[in-house]
């Protein structure tokens, strides 16, 4: 397979201003999101008009419509690597999963298609695995090798843990009636989860610590920086993406904030001071900017995916179904013009040089690559609030979806116009975290927009006063 992007250091000029002060602060002006990107043409003002005024509203219709709104997941599947039973007691942290005569009958019922064409590959593909079933003459031992051989066919090109649907523990969850906000997980059990990310699986060695790293001493990140800037470009990356990952949840939790919870009403809205605490240059020593930087990072590789992936979607005999005929027509018609609209970005960023040079070590570290960030897609499994775990696993297996588009690039350009494609192949479930996942990512950098205006209009009013 042929390997996806060129990744960039993304450096843009971000200066967050403050404004509900920490004690002894003087009050700083808040500069605007500005300038070039490192290494590219791009520029932060291209980014934020594309995907605030184009791109975002028409994802936003799309992520409303049935076949995108509902995602089977399993939540209760036991944490992997450490024994934690305790679990967010919150009423936040739950999620309802629907009952099984609210989904649509199209997406239960996967066997069902629109096309002649689909029906009959659907009736070949059953006559296949009737005529290709594992030989019962064979051991038992020798059957279960042929059955492990082909499950790892199946999840070798897979960069998440995917969960099995076909569990009894599976269930279908509406996205939109159980939304990515604040739920007051937080403290040590969610920094456990975002350390072993960092430290077990972005590939640093021990000694070298992360800057604001809970309860270490900090040298302005110096070392980590010096470090990061000497390890290959595919490793920086994949820092980087895991920190944009990171960045965009938290602009999620800071924008949709509980603000007000009485008997009467629950009132949900942005949190400035939260957002500043995260993300303001000097109450993050820095860091701040730096994560903003990676958001954008990872906002640019998720859209290169989907501009990719264009011809998978294109071919007549793919079907959004749900079983609402009229409907699905006309959200395969946005999906296809959201995909359009990706690949005429003006700015996409050169790809040829990622997992280049020897061909064996390209192929090794493209293999670590995927397995580091399959374990982290694991960990997903750990998160005690169940709400976040849902986000985080349905966002975890987008940005493998991603991951997996960019580096199938050889296959992708094989496929036919007409008829199936067996040499790539999407399920439901990854499309469904493909979109929602770039819708995530999509709204943080639209949420920027709306904190800028927060912060510039406190100030403004805070002059007048004065």
């Amino acid at each position: 397979m042929a390997a996806g992007t060129v990744l960039l250091s993304l450096g843009l000029a971000l200066a967050l201003g403050l404004l509900a002060l920490p004690r002894g602060a003087e009050p700083r002006c808040f500069c605007q999101v500005t300038g070039y990107l490192d290494d590219c043409t791009c520029d932060v003002e291209t980014i934020d008009a594309f995907n605030n005024y184009k791109l975002f509203p028409r994802l936003n219709e799309l992520l409303e419509s049935d076949y995108f709104r509902y995602y089977k997941v399993n939540l209760q599947k036991p944490c992997p690597f450490w024994d934690d039973n305790s679990h967010c007691g919150m009423r936040d942290c739950a999620v309802q999963p629907c009952p099984s005569d609210e989904v649509p009958d199209g997406i239960r019922s996967a066997s069902h298609k629109y096309s002649e064409e689909a029906n009959n590959l659907a009736a070949e593909c059953e006559e296949a695995k009737r005529l290709g079933a594992v030989d019962d003459s064979l051991s038992k031992e020798t059957r279960q090798a042929v059955l492990q051989w082909a499950q790892h066919d199946d999840s070798s090109d897979s960069f998440c843990e995917a969960d099995d649907i076909h569990s009894p523990e599976a269930e279908y969850v509406d996205l939109l009636l159980n939304p990515e906000r604040y739920t007051g997980y937080k403290g040590p059990d969610a920094w456990k989860i975002w350390n072993s990310i960092y430290e077990e699986n972005c590939f640093k060695p021990q000694n070298v610590k992360r800057p604001l790293a809970s309860g270490r001493g900090d040298d302005g990140g110096h070392t980590f920086y010096k470090w990061l800037k000497g390890v290959c470009v595919e490793k920086r990356a994949f820092y980087r993406l895991i920190s944009g990952l990171h960045a965009s949840i938290n602009i999620h939790l800071s924008a949709r904030y509980l603000l007000q919870d009485t008997w009467s009403e629950k009132k949900w809205g942005p949190n400035i001071t939260e957002f500043q605490q995260r993300f303001d240059e000097d109450l993050t020593r820095g860091e701040g900017p730096r994560r903003l930087k990676n958001l954008y990072f990872l906002y640019l590789i998720e859209l290169r995916a989907l501009s990719k992936v264009l011809p998978f979607f294109e071919r007549p005999s793919f079907q959004l179904y749900t079983g609402n005929k009229s409907q699905d027509a006309e959200m395969k018609h946005l999906l296809l013009e959201i995909l359009h609209l990706a690949k005429s970005f003006p700015l996409h960023f050169d790809e040829n040089s990622f997992f280049a040079g020897n061909k064996k070590e390209a192929a090794k570290l493209k293999e670590e690559f995927r397995l580091h960030f399959k374990n982290i897609s694991k960990i997903m499994d750990c998160v005690g609030c169940f709400k976040c775990r849902l986000w985080g696993k349905l966002q975890t297996q987008g940005l493998g979806t991603a991951l997996k588009i960019l580096f199938s690039e050889n296959l992708i350009e094989k496929i036919p116009e007409s008829g199936p494609s067996y040499g790539f192949q999407l399920t439901r479930q990854e499309i469904v975290a493909l979109f929602n996942a770039f819708g995530r990512v999509s709204t943080s950098v639209k949420e920027l927009e709306n904190f800028r205006n927060l912060l510039q209009n406190s100030e403004f009013s805070g002059e007048r006063e004065t």
